[in-house]
């Protein structure tokens, strides 16, 4: 789906516990009564049990994705920057289109796929931008954006953890604050469900804190430091009667999407004496309409000159995605800023096709 958390679950970092393990099933499947104080609805009669790992699962993959036909969503939204105590500053929008898929296994355990597309664009007239006037540093830089070619995993039905190479903290672990232990200390894939009427909200959260692959060594005036610490948050709404309803590949979702980290690394923040600053956005997330109504239609346009492969959805079940995160993406699509440094680029393929890092034509 929209912003990165595909990419966060599916990616070759280290994935502790994400598929489904021997004797998984049997160790969560009478979840129900202990369950209770975690506040997991009550079952319907012919709905989904929410004290069910392999339901949530289900639900999950209807809510971000969707089964049959590959679902197309977007998100859109501000961006803004804070330096010290002072007050927030509107940046630009941050708007893009994703393209995923869920399935169901044998053991109903939940692959998705997806592919998206991240762009930054104008405040006042949503155009996408080529060039930014940084107003911290006065410069202007050009713009990263994001281009996810594709990629695919397995969830299993504990909830996943995740070490990110260099990583000082612990591993991280979805929705932490909302999830908790069962009696052997694991943590069952049951999600923070909430229902009043009949909509049915829920949140998902990840917190990483890991290093900075965009070196300061290597990348002095792109990197902010040797750490980096991007959260994301999301809460949705769908109908539980349709997330419920089987003979229904898909369900209409919104969601409101919000995230923070350090200054992306194309905002030329090193060395400024802003490396402090945070960045953060609001934004919509929504998928379920037909075709391409969801998407910006600005976001549409410009993805259909530039980019139109990344409006189809992939073929088959990859197993793993190529793009990680923001600044490993970036690391390995812009080259070091400091002669010399050591780089390894990505593939040809992967590369973005248009703004930084894009291979320019000679």
């Amino acid at each position: 789906m929209q912003s990165y958390l595909v990419d966060h679950l599916l990616s070759r970092r280290q994935l502790l516990g994400a598929a489904g393990a021997v004797g998984a099933t049997a160790a969560f499947g009478a979840a129900g009564p202990a369950m209770a104080a975690q506040g997991i609805l009550g079952a319907r009669p012919g709905g989904l049990d929410y004290s069910d790992p392999r339901d949530n699962l289900y639900a999950f993959g209807k809510i971000w994705a969707g089964y049959g036909e590959p679902v197309i969503g977007a998100f859109h939204g501000l961006m803004y920057g804070r330096v010290g105590n002072e007050r927030m500053r509107p940046l630009f929008n941050f708007e893009g289109v994703g393209i995923l898929q869920a399935e169901l296994d044998e053991n109903r355990d939940l692959k998705i796929k997806s592919r998206e597309v991240g762009l930054f664009t104008d405040l006042r007239n949503r155009n996408v931008l080529e060039y930014w006037d940084n107003p911290y540093t006065g410069k202007t830089v050009e713009v990263y954006h994001f281009y996810n070619a594709g990629g695919g995993g397995k969830l299993g039905v504990e909830m996943p953890k995740f070490v990110v190479p260099g990583n000082p903290d612990t591993p991280t672990l979805m929705n932490e604050g909302s999830i908790f232990p069962d009696e052997n200390g694991r943590y069952p894939f049951l999600m923070p469900f909430e229902q009043y009427g009949d909509d049915l909200m829920l949140a998902w959260d990840y917190t990483h804190y890991h290093k900075n692959p965009v070196t300061p060594e290597g990348w002095p005036i792109s990197s902010t430091g040797p750490v980096i610490s991007p959260a994301e948050h999301f809460t949705f709404k769908v109908s539980r009667s349709e997330l419920e309803d089987r003979d229904l590949a898909t369900v209409r979702m919104y969601a409101g999407f919000s995230r923070s980290s350090q200054w992306w690394p194309w905002m030329g923040m090193g060395g400024s004496g802003f490396e402090g600053g945070v960045l953060s956005g609001r934004m919509h997330s929504h998928n379920g309409l037909p075709g391409y109504d969801d998407v910006p239609r600005k976001v549409l346009n410009y993805i259909e000159k530039h980019a139109p492969d990344f409006l189809e959805p992939i073929v088959g079940w990859p197993t793993s995605s190529p793009r990680l995160d923001t600044w490993t993406a970036y690391s390995q699509d812009v080259a070091p800023e400091t002669k010399g440094h050591p780089w390894t680029p990505a593939p040809d393929d992967i590369r973005p096709p248009t703004g930084k890092g894009a291979i320019k034509a000679s």
